[in-house]
């Protein structure tokens, strides 16, 4: 049997007894040790929030160790959880996610056929849909992540490999990226990755209507990926290319469209308005025809589809500032 470690990096939501629960339950060897990264900036406050998410873990709990990370994100929290262990493979859970039934038989059995040149096995994430219904903007975007590629939801990677790479990225402060950027480190080092044979269920956490706003955030992240990566590092890591060319043409069109109107040229201020409408218009309709078409939901598409284009020109462009001399990880890792 191949022994392994579990590390899960947790804001402590609500989501967290449930992913707790399904690991516990799951049938097959446990893990041999549990690692819980509190990455709550000030967990003091309320220092009790992980008594009930623990007692999730039964017999388990005796095995399972919590630290704190700080707030810095959750490749920060990854290496944190990660200088805590020492089995020779370590399994990253996020903290939303439920494990299959047969979970901890599966992962074994994935860690027993990985060669000694793979340093990673990916597990198969699922995203429950509505059946009774369309899907949302933000349910049909959470369910991309049953394609992903890498994806740290459910990942296992070998702790040599870990350790050789440098570990996650700590630039990456949020939940995008980090997890291809670690795995084209890998490969570019000559470890395999390959795709395993256990599930994990992910379900659409909920959101609020401007979720789509804040998750522009991640042009910035991207910035950071063509300069470690390079401009094709989207086809490598075989990633959706999204619509930055269009949000940049719909900004440089608004933007356009007043500048000529303070000037007094009102002809062509028309004509750049009508481009800034178009395609704005265009945007909203491709969010809003394969999803239920409620009031709330057409709403929300209308609002955000006006400003999701500057706020992606905005993080793309400061990332690209930002990141301008941003050099390899292991050179700047501590």
């Amino acid at each position: 049997m191949t022994t392994y470690a579990v590390v899960i990096p947790t804001l402590v939501r609500g989501t967290l007894a449930d992913c707790l629960a399904a690991l516990a339950a799951a049938t097959g060897p446990k893990p041999e040790e549990i690692v819980l990264v509190d990455d709550r900036p000030d967990p003091e406050p309320d220092a009790t929030a992980l008594d009930h998410p623990l007692r999730a873990l039964g017999d388990l709990r005796g095995r399972t160790l919590v630290i704190h990370s700080g707030g810095r994100g959750p490749a920060a929290a990854r290496n944190t959880g990660l200088r805590a262990v020492t089995a020779p493979w370590v399994a990253f859970l996020d903290d939303d996610v439920q494990v299959g039934p047969h979970w901890c038989d599966q992962l074994s059995q994935d860690l027993a056929e990985a060669g000694p040149e793979t340093g990673g096995v990916q597990g198969v994430v699922t995203v429950p849909l509505p059946g009774e219904r369309r899907p949302t903007d933000w349910e049909r975007g959470t369910a991309g992540l049953a394609r992903a590629r890498w994806i740290t939801a459910d990942m296992a990677y070998r702790a040599e490999a870990l350790k050789q790479t440098g570990g996650f990225d700590e630039r990456f402060r949020r939940a995008f990226r980090e997890d291809a950027d670690l795995a084209l480190r890998m490969l570019d080092a000559g470890w395999g990755i390959e795709q395993g044979r256990r599930t994990t269920r992910h379900p659409v956490r909920p959101a609020d209507r401007w979720v789509s706003l804040r998750t522009q955030r991640g042009n910035a992240d991207d910035a950071l990926m063509r300069r470690l990566h390079g401009p094709d590092w989207w086809q490598r890591a075989e990633a959706p290319r999204g619509r930055l060319r269009r949000h940049l043409a719909i900004t440089a069109a608004g933007a356009a469209a007043g500048v000529l109107a303070l000037a007094g040229r009102r002809r062509a201020a028309a004509v750049a308005t009508l481009g800034w409408a178009a395609g704005t218009g265009e945007f909203a309709w491709a969010r809003i025809a394969p999803g239920p078409r409620t009031r709330h939901e057409v709403s929300t598409m209308l609002a955000t589809s006006v400003l999701i284009p500057p706020a992606a020109a905005w993080h793309r462009l400061s990332g690209l500032w930002r990141h301008r001399d941003a050099a390899p990880w292991q050179e700047v890792a501590p």
